[in-house]
């Protein structure tokens, strides 16, 4: 099994609706996304897939996001705009994308600091 993993950014504003704290304001942050696709095997010319087309992809996804309040967009009225559910939303739209046979994406981290993240991983 291979590993290969892509860093995009992203800059938006959200509130955390209920928070009861001064993130139920509206703040925003620079994010930093990482999303790990993992490949099986390699393909012909030993590439488990080329990591400009996890980019393209995960850079096509960022752009629905960036520079927006975040709590504004359908995907958040029900659920807040929270690391682990943005991390969430873009495990799932790049799983659109890329999941084939041989490629999964398997993690997507979404870094909202520089030493505060949140990752999602699907159950098995």
């Amino acid at each position: 099994m291979y590993e290969l993993t892509v860093t995009g950014r992203f800059s938006a504003a959200h509130q955390l609706r209920n928070y009861k704290g001064k993130c139920e304001n509206l703040h925003g942050h620079n994010w930093k996304v990482e999303a790990t696709v993992t490949a099986a095997d390699l393909n012909e010319i030993g590439l488990g897939m080329d990591f400009k087309d996890i980019k393209h992809a995960l850079n096509d996804i960022l752009n629905e996001l960036d520079h927006l309040h975040l709590n504004d967009l359908p995907m958040f009225q029900t659920e807040n705009p929270s690391s682990e559910v943005i991390a969430r939303w873009i495990f799932e739209r790049l799983s659109e994308h890329l999941d084939s046979k041989r490629v999964q994406v398997a993690r997507v981290t979404v870094w909202e600091s520089d030493d505060a993240c949140a990752t999602y991983i699907p159950e098995p």
